[in-house]
């Protein structure tokens, strides 16, 4: 969860809640972190800019984390579905629906995301 004196730095968002997901250096460049939440959800990051999408393709239960990052998108590894990092919109069949994104921030090395209530917190990431 997000820490009382990070909180004042952070957006309110309507039907979100700020929780710390890791720290800016434990999400690999070019790469996905799958964190600790129910439904899964995943980090991203490609030139120093962080991203958070549901994990699992739209296409089949599979985790978008595995996938390659390239050129703002994230493929999935099992039928090469991809997805825009920015907008959740799939770019390529066999998936047709687009995966949640969700608000991310970085504020003093940490990573925060911003989401929904209804979600789960299992752990932190790292």
């Amino acid at each position: 969860m997000i820490i009382d004196d990070v909180a004042p730095l952070l957006e309110t968002i309507e039907g979100r809640t700020w929780w710390r997901a890791c720290s800016a250096g434990a999400v690999p460049d070019d790469e996905g972190l799958k964190l600790g939440t129910l439904p899964p959800t995943a980090l991203f990051t490609q030139d120093d800019t962080f991203f958070c999408l549901d994990d699992t393709c739209t296409h089949d239960t599979y985790s978008l984390a595995e996938g390659w990052v390239e050129d703002g998108t994230v493929e999935c590894t099992l039928h090469l579905a991809k997805f825009d990092l920015h907008t959740g919109a799939p770019l390529r069949p066999p998936a047709t629906t687009p995966v949640a994104i969700h608000p991310v921030t970085v504020v003093d090395g940490a990573v925060y995301v911003a989401l929904p209530n209804t979600y789960l917190i299992k752990e932190e990431a790292a």
